[in-house]
């Protein structure tokens, strides 16, 4: 197989190529240049590719009759491995669109036309797991390290068959490849807030890839949004990645001289996903530029101007229209294309001895495997999320100290209808105060995490479930500390009666609702597109919550009609098991008004809040079944809802 090489000719940036050389790789092993895991070169050809959307409403109104929207027209081309390819055109041409549908990241639209790997069908089941994607959009946990944010994909992507320590070693190649050995221990960080810079999380992007042992990797403007240097630094990082033999494709938008001459080929589309130029750029853009002055018509490069500032210029619709010509025929009828097309009909034929990609599961590890790795990587988000857990702590400690003042040694008075009212009232108020609270507090945490799980899911790092699992058992020890604390100020505080089942019913009650309405929150999240929009839907049932809960209005009073609202509303089942867990079997008499002679608590319990002293068992079975309940439509709708539309 024969694939481009850099040559030592380096420009002022450190940037570095000669596309006219070449060098035989033997056997289709690949260069290694310091890498410990070897890989299989493997090229990507294309051959008129097509993609369509439903027409846009906005269109239809404006007579446009077609129920389809073009936007990639009979796109043709090839990537081939240790060749460095620009995706270039002006904004809406569709270099992201055929990027994302050649990688397989289109969510919705219809695909037309042949995409082959080496030869072979392109099949996104497999092609996941030798490709790489870095998007643009610089997505990472901000709570993990440069070094475990690189283990993590590392420990998840690469077969299980390679061992450890050489997982290990190969990162550590990758950081120096990527030349981020120096800030492996740094915090990734919110963008633009805390952390790395917008250039480092660029190559920590592309580190991420990378550990994949990667053998296609796709790169959506990488420089976007960069000074010069950083540009520069983010480019030798993206050319030392092509000069271990990888194919490497990038979309640029309006690169410096010195990021154009970084790259070894070009295929440029024009607005409606229609090739103009697709080949090599020669040394100092000589190729493409004579391409170009070729066509009558078209001005001469003056001397020092950018050569893609020009191309873009002199191919613009302007130009078409002046010149009366389309530069998609012209390329159709050039040599260049007809080079093209007989190089793709050689790629699209396999090597002899060659076989097709096939890896015996979807995921490279296990499910258990990808539930510890995930579970890791939570454990340390979570860790290092002070504002997070540490304002929910704060809270619960603050509730759980005004709520103990204020109902100071109440739990030993039960002399009259009133301090039974006020005491239950006063539990009821609490459990919906702190658990309100850590569901809001959970949706933020679970956003941020989605976008990041977008991606990993994208990439075929994990299933679902390893993922979802892992996020729901990280929160349980901190829910756990919560209420421990919680319980035993309050407890005391309150003076309820000191015996083992009660106290332990108590806690046991306290937790489970507090756990379950962080759940809660985490499922709001999962059904919506954003945090704000989960706020105001969980937001919405509160009211509910509280009015159904069976302390304002007892059950008994309930309206036939409203009944079945009460039996599935989970802040019910927690009074009942507070209410019930203290006074259910409490015998002490009470004085209540139009009743005589004098109740005793146990009776007040049964009859006025309808609630039977011997069906804890059950109230606990259903508390634990609505925690699992919101854990379970959390994972699902995760799994059956993607609000990150491509």
């Amino acid at each position: 197989m024969e694939i481009q090489r850099m040559s030592s000719r380096s420009n002022a940036n450190g940037l570095s190529r000669n596309p006219d050389s070449t060098l035989e790789v033997p056997n289709g092993v690949a260069p290694k240049r310091g890498m410990v895991l070897p890989f299989t070169p493997l090229a990507m050809s294309f051959d008129s590719v097509n993609y369509f959307v439903d027409m846009p409403p906005e269109m239809k109104e404006e007579g446009v009759k077609e129920d389809r929207l073009q936007l990639l027209c009979e796109v043709t081309g090839a990537f081939r491995p240790g060749v460095l390819t620009a995706l270039m055109g002006v904004s809406g041409a569709g270099k992201t669109t055929l990027m994302d549908v050649l990688a397989g990241r289109k969510t919705g639209g219809h695909i037309e036309g042949d995409i082959r790997i080496s030869g072979f069908p392109k099949k996104q089941e497999t092609f996941a797991r030798i490709s790489g994607y870095c998007e643009q959009n610089d997505i990472h946990s901000p709570q993990v390290t440069v070094k475990e944010s690189l283990i993590y994909s590392a420990f998840l992507r690469l077969p299980k068959e390679v061992s450890n320590e050489e997982k290990m070693t190969f990162l550590e190649e990758v950081m120096a490849l990527v030349e981020l050995d120096n800030l492996k221990d740094a915090l990734v960080g919110i963008p633009g807030i805390t952390g790395l810079s917008t250039e480092q999380r660029k190559r920590l992007t592309i580190a991420v890839e990378l550990v994949a042992n990667p053998s296609i990797i796709f790169m959506d403007e990488p420089t976007s949004g960069l000074d010069a240097r950083a540009a520069a630094i983010v480019m030798r990082a993206v050319r030392n990645t092509v000069d271990t033999g990888r194919t490497v494709v990038c979309t640029i938008h309006q690169p410096s001289i010195d990021i154009f001459e970084a790259f070894d080929e070009l295929l440029l589309v024009k607005r409606g996903g229609q090739v103009i130029y697709s080949g090599p750029l020669g040394r100092n853009s000589h190729k493409i530029i004579k391409y170009f002055e070729a066509v009558p018509g078209v001005p001469k490069i003056k001397e020092r101007y950018n050569p893609a500032t020009w191309m873009l210029e002199v191919s613009s619709v302007a130009t078409e229209f002046r010149l009366g010509i389309d530069f998609a025929q012209h390329f159709k009828s050039s040599f260049l294309h007809q080079r093209n097309k007989a190089l793709i009909k050689e790629l699209s034929t396999p090597p002899p001895g060659a076989k097709d990609l096939y890896f015996r599961t979807k995921y490279s590890q296990s499910t258990w495997e990808q539930f510890k790795s995930c579970l890791w990587k939570q454990w340390w988000t979570y860790w290092r999320s002070p504002d997070y857990n540490l304002v929910r702590f704060f809270f619960t400690l603050v509730a759980a100290l005004l709520l103990g003042s204020m109902f100071w040694k109440i739990g030993t008075k039960r002399e009259s209808i009133a301090d039974l009212t006020m005491i239950i009232g006063a539990m009821n108020s609490a459990v919906l105060f702190i658990g309100v609270n850590n569901c809001s507090t959970v949706q933020p945490m679970v956003a941020i995490e989605r976008t990041v799980f977008y991606r990993e899911r994208a990439a075929g790092m994990y299933s679902v479930l390893p993922y979802a699992l892992a996020q729901v058992i990280v929160e349980i020890p901190y829910v756990f500390v919560q209420t421990a604390y919680y319980v035993l100020i309050v407890y005391a505080m309150v003076s309820f009666q000191w015996t083992a089942a009660k106290f332990f019913w108590f806690f046991f009650v306290s937790f489970f609702t507090f756990l379950y309405f962080t759940y809660y929150g985490m499922m709001t999240v999962s059904i919506t597109p954003n945090h704000q929009i989960a706020a105001i839907v969980a937001s919405t049932f509160y009211s509910f919550f509280n009015l159904f809960s069976g302390f304002f209005i007892p059950r008994p009073k309930i309206p036939k009609w409203w009944i079945w609202y009460y039996w599935i509303c989970p802040v019910s089942w927690t009074v009942y098991g507070l209410i019930v867990s203290q006074y259910g079997d409490v015998e002490d008499t009470i004085k209540a008004p139009g009743i005589s002679p004098d109740p005793s608590v146990k009776w007040y319990v049964e009859n006025h809040f309808g609630y039977d002293p011997n069906f804890m068992g059950s109230v606990a079975g259903v508390l634990v079944g609505f925690t699992v309940f919101f854990a379970f439509m959390f994972a699902f709708c995760l799994r059956a809802l993607n609000f990150q539309i491509r």
